[in-house]
């Protein structure tokens, strides 16, 4: 079985972030979703564990940042192109997020851009060339 990541983010209104999420490719998991969490698979391997702030608190004793002020983590989700890469960015932005944060970034062989999702989390949505990684 190959490893998964379930990357868990506290979210302030749960219904926005699965519109937001839906709209960069993910869609919801109803085995791992209530009225206080939605399991957003956006591949087979990638998981967002979208929890309300209740939620995300029985997990940790820690403070909730505000991911508006500070970074903690970039994530970073690749697609097949320049052009998908744009338009995950006009969808995303559609559907509440923040189109491009972080300037875009175009070296050739890689374009990204990124989106800030309602809460402030940043996802880079990023193209590579792939022969340029096999020449690499």
């Amino acid at each position: 079985m190959p490893k998964m990541i379930f990357v868990n983010l506290p979210v302030t209104d749960l219904a926005n972030s699965i519109a937001f999420y839906s709209a960069i490719g993910g869609s919801r998991n109803p085995q791992f979703s209530d009225d206080t969490a939605a399991c957003m698979v956006l591949s087979e391997t990638i998981h967002v564990m979208l929890l309300t702030h209740a939620k995300y608190s029985s997990f940790t004793a820690r403070p909730i940042a505000d991911a508006r002020a500070t970074s903690a983590g970039l994530f970073a989700l690749t697609f097949d192109s320049r052009d998908e890469v744009n338009t995950i960015l006009d969808r995303a932005a559609a559907a509440g997020g923040l189109a491009d944060p972080n300037p875009p970034q175009d070296l050739g062989f890689m374009f990204s851009r990124s989106v800030q999702d309602p809460d402030g989390h940043v996802w880079e949505i990023f193209w590579m060339d792939p022969a340029a990684l096999a020449s690499a």
